[in-house]
């Protein structure tokens, strides 16, 4: 957690010496919807932040790390005149860049479409396409006032749906056939809408994707590298998308 926070604020202060006119901070949607306390009719804005005592309760620490750093980030900015704009955003799919590395939601997608052993949460999930997510920071940019929080995530879709989608678009894969319907993070007395809402960003002039256009240019991008083809160990899902031992 320490080096979230630290670095970006050795980022903030860097950019005070050098006179920087304006910077975004890439936060995450983790550091939003983790809040047990919102409404769960209602897609999270961005008033609604992730609950830390929640956070630290249960060990996520990835949320709690990125909604410490926001929340500072947004703090210096004003109490130190930097043009500072937070940008949150989803689970974000889309051609790959490079095939060397991957990062954890290409993995997640990938497990989708290949399947395995793990049992994962049929939650409905922030998506966004990486190119609608490089739109909206050049928009941001160039338009956004100081001390703004922003969200980008267009499409909120359960997994399970998801699944039955790409299977339609592409019948041949294996497709994750182990859902766990309730539960998230060693939790088994609340659920909760993993959900975001957008409209501030569009209301600027954010035009995302159709989330078909997504799944297909993803598709054929993994396909092109390689990432989909037989493996000697099984294909495994991230842990952050895994249901936990104790309650599969």
């Amino acid at each position: 957690m320490a080096p979230t926070v630290n670095g970006t604020m050795n980022v903030l202060k860097a950019c005070s010496a050098m006179s920087v006119q304006k910077l975004i901070v890439v936060s995450s949607g983790a550091a939003i919807t983790l809040n047990p306390n919102w409404p769960l009719d209602k897609l999270k804005d961005e008033d609604c932040w992730s609950d830390k005592e929640f956070c630290k309760e249960n060990e996520i620490w990835y949320a709690l790390a990125k909604t410490e750093a926001e929340e500072m980030a947004l703090e210096y900015a004003e109490r130190n005149g930097l043009h500072v704009i937070t940008f949150c955003s989803g689970a974000v799919f889309g051609p790959l860049l490079q095939a060397d590395v991957l990062n954890i939601t290409t993995k997640y997608l990938r497990y989708i479409i290949k399947g395995g052993p793990d049992t994962i949460n049929n939650k409905f999930w922030p998506i966004v396409d990486v190119r609608d997510v490089a739109d909206a920071l050049l928009l941001l940019y160039n338009k956004a006032g100081p001390y703004q929080r922003y969200i980008c995530s267009e499409h909120q879709i359960d997994i399970k749906y998801l699944v039955d989608l790409m299977k339609s678009m592409y019948p041949s894969y294996n497709y994750a056939d182990k859902f766990s319907p309730l539960f998230l993070f060693r939790l088994v007395d609340v659920d909760y809408k993993l959900g975001m809402n957008s409209d501030k960003l569009k209301n600027l002039g954010w035009k995302p994707r159709k989330l078909e256009e997504t799944l297909a240019d993803s598709v054929e991008s993994y396909e092109k590298s390689g990432i989909l083809n037989a493996e000697e160990e099984p294909c495994r899902v991230p842990y952050f998308y895994r249901m936990p031992h104790v309650l599969e």
